[in-house]
């Protein structure tokens, strides 16, 4: 069921965070404060009832002094298993001068042309094995 998959995703996504302020000994508050985002809406996202944009995945990772593309991961927004594109994801999820919805249809059009890629390349080399 996809809908349980995403809602693990954000639940461990929030766990996570929860368990990086508190390594860094920073209350709710102050990552709050420090991220740009209000109390609430943080204590949300650390009980996995919000999702947050990259945008506001990168003040906080940037507030704990964590690696935003570990972040990223941990949402679900990066596949760790590719590490082709990494900076390629993380320049697009970076440039805050694209809207959210920009940065998705980017990292869409970007998955599609490797995975069409991984299929040419695929074929050629079982071509080349007749």
């Amino acid at each position: 069921m996809v809908k349980s998959r995403v809602g693990k995703t954000v639940e461990s996504l929030g766990e996570y965070l929860r368990e990086q302020r508190v390594a860094a000994q920073l209350s709710l508050r102050q990552l709050a404060d420090q991220a740009g985002v209000s109390n609430p809406y943080l204590s949300q996202i650390e009980r996995g009832l919000r999702k947050p944009s990259a945008e506001v995945l990168q003040q906080i990772a940037k507030a704990l002094r964590i690696s935003a593309e570990q972040v990223y991961v941990r949402a679900g927004i990066l596949d760790p298993d590719e590490d082709r594109g990494s900076s390629v994801e993380l320049a697009v999820l970076a440039d805050s001068r694209l809207t959210e919805r920009q940065k998705r249809s980017l990292l869409d059009v970007y998955a599609s042309f490797l995975a069409l890629n991984s299929r040419v390349d695929d074929a050629e080399t079982t071509q080349g094995e007749s």
